[in-house]
């Protein structure tokens, strides 16, 4: 998982730094950086797939080793973090960093990588990669490589190599460091559910992953209710939303097959058209946490869209419980002061209220847990009323 993220003059994030963990709630009114912080990920993500700093940016058509990529919005020629204010100066240029650890293999790791770019030129300045605890460093600065490896304490294979315009990025492809760090940078889930592609059938009869949008909603259902420990606690989520009986969800076949989501109470069969956008949705995103292929991160933006406020309890249990250890990290954002009302303060370290400076335009994206007086102030008036009523806009 990501454990920290620093991101220097990207958009309207001028120097944000997160220590962060398995579930990330972002808070804040339009505007105030949210989606910008969502664009940074997805670079990372673009880094993670091996594409070219232009393609991570302004996109890539669809080839024989990746989907199509449709770049970050805005492109690349408005990436870089330019102030409001008279002197209206702007960053020289992107940088990030990130620490990445994993403990799901024998011996926990953590990475620290660095890339800084110049997005407008489609051009890497430098990158530096550590693994903590090895002596395994490689630096990249301007058309210079150093590498030191686990046998040295020297750094060794100085040599000359292109400008990285054209060259995918971590561009340390022989070391197994960059692939594990390049694995985990890619693998993510953006979530962005639509109820008319959760009311279609399945393009293919089985899936481990659901689609971003939710494609082959219903194959990624059948497999999950094939699995009887992984179908029962999937069922388990669905009947604290609606009360029909148990085994009361189906997958029903149209002419050629194909995979359609049902519930049904009693005699009465309720296909995924008849269904309420809510309820779809809901199924769907319980369905993103039993899936057999289950990415490292996943990213949804706006979690109380179509859901009734009196359901946003389960849902924020759902996904502060099943982003837990051997869980995906999640990153979510939320305008609904009923989403924070079920927060607790645990959560307070990971949930980041977000607000635009007014005189330079930066975003200001600060943990709750760093607001002065506001656990004082929860004891007696909620967190979403606080929300509501613009407290938070001015205490920091």
């Amino acid at each position: 998982m990501i454990t920290e993220i620093e991101i220097e003059g990207f958009k309207s994030l001028e120097k944000v730094s997160l220590r962060l963990g398995k579930f990330n709630l972002f808070i804040g009114a339009n505007a105030s950086g949210k989606s910008n912080f969502f664009d940074a990920l997805r670079v990372l993500q673009g880094i993670g797939h091996g594409f070219t700093i232009e393609e991570v940016f302004n996109g890539k058509p669809k080839s024989s080793t990746s989907e199509v990529w449709s770049g970050i919005r805005g492109g690349g020629s408005g990436a870089r973090f330019v102030s409001h204010s008279a002197s209206g100066t702007g960053s020289p240029g992107v940088t990030l960093r990130v620490g990445l650890r994993s403990s799901k293999e024998r011996s926990a790791r953590y990475l620290k990588y660095m890339i800084e770019i110049a997005p407008d030129l489609g051009m890497v300045s430098a990158e530096e990669l550590v693994e903590v605890g090895t002596r395994f460093i490689i630096e990249r600065r301007g058309d210079l490589e150093k590498t030191r490896d686990y046998d040295s304490d020297e750094f060794v294979s100085l040599h000359l190599v292109k400008r990285m315009m054209d060259k995918p990025v971590p561009s340390f492809h022989r070391s197994e460091p960059a692939e594990w760090l390049r694995r985990r940078l890619g693998d993510v889930q953006n979530l962005s559910l639509s109820p008319d592609v959760l009311r279609q059938y399945g393009q293919r009869s089985l899936v481990e992953r659901l689609g971003e949008a939710g494609e082959n909603f219903a194959s990624l259902v059948k497999v999950i209710l094939q699995d009887h420990d992984n179908g029962n606690a999937y069922l388990s989520w669905l009947r604290q939303l609606v009360p029909f009986e148990a085994g009361d969800v189906r997958i029903l076949t149209g002419a050629l097959g194909e995979p359609l989501f049902s519930l049904s109470r009693g005699a009465q069969e309720l296909p995924a058209p008849v269904l309420s956008d809510g309820t779809l949705r809901f199924a769907a995103l319980a369905a993103a946490f039993f899936q057999p292929d289950m990415p490292e991160v996943i990213t949804i933006e706006e979690i109380e869209n179509g859901i009734h406020p009196g359901r946003l309890r389960l849902l924020v249990e759902l996904l502060k419980s099943q982003a837990s250890i051997d869980g995906p990290q999640v990153f979510a954002t939320t305008h609904s002061p009923v989403v924070l009302a079920w927060l607790e303060e645990s959560d307070y370290e990971t949930t980041f209220f977000c607000k635009r400076d007014e005189e330079t335009g930066a975003s200001i994206i600060r943990p709750l847990s760093e607001i002065p007086r506001l656990v004082e102030l929860v004891k007696n008036s909620s967190l979403g009323e606080l929300f509501t009523e613009g407290w938070m806009e001015g205490a920091f």
